[in-house]
């Protein structure tokens, strides 16, 4: 039975004895594990049920520590680490020898960042080694934004959830991989592309999707996969709510708008992202709206697509991978 506490020593006796903990980030919590531990991270991924090809994300408690697990940082890396670390970034380089091929599934470059959360921030400079922590949430599944959406997940599985109450953003990191020096964004995430287009100029968007489990190809990144932050309720994504509503009008419905409320008696519950058209508010409210709808037990979720801009790309992005 896990437990949900603020006890950092807790959390770093159990890291310590390679057990595995859920640590609290600004985009998501995640399923920790020391990355030099073969026990830890196999028992993220067993825990998980994710696929052992699906990289995992290590995460530092400052740059200063990059170069101890990558081999080459491009130019551009660097601005991009010094930009917005701590932050919602997660950088794909070259790795050392000492990263072991588990967390990478067997590719030679590692998913890094350094999370902004002051607890997981403590938790870190405290401890001897980096984090491996992907979504502490079965795989495909909805994401945790809260202690009690793990716990839930995970309760007879994990000893400890360290709890930083909910994440402020919401979504997961942006994740950003370099050829030829030159940076790709491999997973659209909390921060937009027009903010990292700022600091590198304008960047190609390789946001492919890979199906799993049966596709041998190994993802670039994390969180490419098709299917991923999936409600188990039947979710729809549509530009027209009205059109959409008509073919589901003998169904029990969620409905998930922007902002606007929309008048339709065959709605059973609607909820808007965000009253005041905030796309931070949005994404940092999206996974916790979609667990609550999940366990209604509705016959389908149908959700309003966002302006596709800023982070409503990315939260469009996640909304499309929860119908696949």
């Amino acid at each position: 039975m896990s437990i949900i506490s603020k006890d950092i020593s807790k959390a770093i006796q159990l890291l310590t004895a390679e057990d595995i903990v859920a640590i609290p980030t600004e985009t998501v919590y995640g399923l920790a594990g020391n990355i030099y531990s073969e026990k830890a991270i196999k028992s993220i991924f067993e825990t998980k049920k994710r696929p052992f090809f699906n990289p995992l994300i290590v995460h530092i408690p400052s740059i200063d520590q990059l170069s101890d697990i990558v081999a080459y940082i491009p130019e551009k890396a660097q601005l991009l680490a010094e930009a917005f670390w701590p932050g919602p970034i997660t950088l794909v380089l070259k790795k050392k020898a000492i990263i072991p091929d588990l967390i990478t599934g067997g590719k030679d470059t590692v998913a890094v960042r350094v999370p902004n959360h002051p607890t997981t921030l403590e938790l870190l400079n405290r401890l001897n080694f980096p984090l491996a922590a992907p979504s502490a949430n079965p795989f495909s599944s909805i994401s945790p934004t809260t202690a009690q959406h793990v716990e839930t997940y995970f309760k007879n599985n994990i000893k400890m959830v360290l709890d930083g109450g909910a994440c402020t953003s919401g979504i997961e990191s942006t994740i950003i991989g370099f050829e030829n020096d030159e940076p790709i964004i491999y997973r659209l995430g909390s921060t937009a592309i027009e903010a990292i287009e700022a600091v590198v100029g304008k960047i190609e968007i390789k946001n492919t999707v890979t199906e799993a489990p049966k596709q041998k190809t190994i993802p670039d990144a994390p969180g490419m996969l098709a299917r991923h932050y999936a409600p188990k309720t039947k979710t729809v994504l549509t530009e027209n709510v009205q059109e959409t509503l008509d073919l589901y009008k003998n169904k029990r419905i969620g409905l998930i708008t922007f902002q606007s409320e929309i008048n339709h008696k065959i709605i059973e519950v609607q909820i808007a992202l965000s009253k005041s058209g905030d796309l931070e508010e949005s994404a940092s409210n999206l996974y916790d709206i979609l667990h609550q709808l999940d366990n209604m037990h509705l016959d389908v979720i149908i959700a309003e697509k966002l302006p596709d801009y800023g982070l409503g790309k990315s939260i469009n992005d996640r909304l499309t991978r929860a119908t696949k």
